[in-house]
């Protein structure tokens, strides 16, 4: 398992270890390489993930594929709460995801996402001391470079404890 947040922590100092950063990540989530799903920024509680208009995004009309916007949306969630809970303790899967379509994308899209340190221990790490797992529901928007909403995503997402992950070989 590689630290994301050894990465994350550099990634807000310096362009170049944001690249670092994005070029280890294409690494682990091979998916997202070719469709270029870049973090632009990177904050205490909060990340900012962005795609642009190129070809392997592009849609039967010109315009970012549904698939590439649902991808940010689960990608900038997923990664935040990889660096905000124990890997080593922790195992986070993406229950389910449902979006919803504002507008057509004709431009590069970017989606930011925060988690405050009271909304981790509220909606999370203390439900965990009680449950074996718990399911949290989180909303994304992602907006064009012209400040247009193009869609809404929920991701519902199911933490769990390693320990008490029954897995079948």
């Amino acid at each position: 398992m590689i630290p994301l947040s050894k990465y994350l922590d550099s990634a807000g100092a310096s362009d170049a270890a944001l690249s670092e950063l994005n070029n280890v990540l294409w690494t682990m989530v091979p998916f997202n390489k070719p469709h270029e799903l870049k973090i632009i920024r990177v904050e205490k509680d909060g990340i900012t993930i962005g795609a642009d208009l190129i070809s392997s995004n592009e849609n039967h009309i010109k315009g970012i594929h549904a698939c590439v916007l649902a991808a940010l949306c689960e990608y900038v969630v997923g990664i935040n709460l990889l660096t905000r809970i124990s890997q080593t303790e922790y195992r986070l899967i993406m229950k389910n995801l449902n979006m919803e379509y504002h507008y057509q994308a004709k431009s590069s899209v970017k989606v930011k996402w925060t988690l405050s340190d009271e909304e981790l221990s509220n909606q999370i790490l203390e439900p965990l001391k009680e449950n074996d797992v718990v399911f949290c529901t989180f909303q994304t928007e992602v907006f064009d470079t012209d400040g247009n909403h193009i869609c809404t995503g929920k991701t519902n997402w199911q933490i769990k404890a390693w320990n008490k992950v029954n897995s079948k070989i």
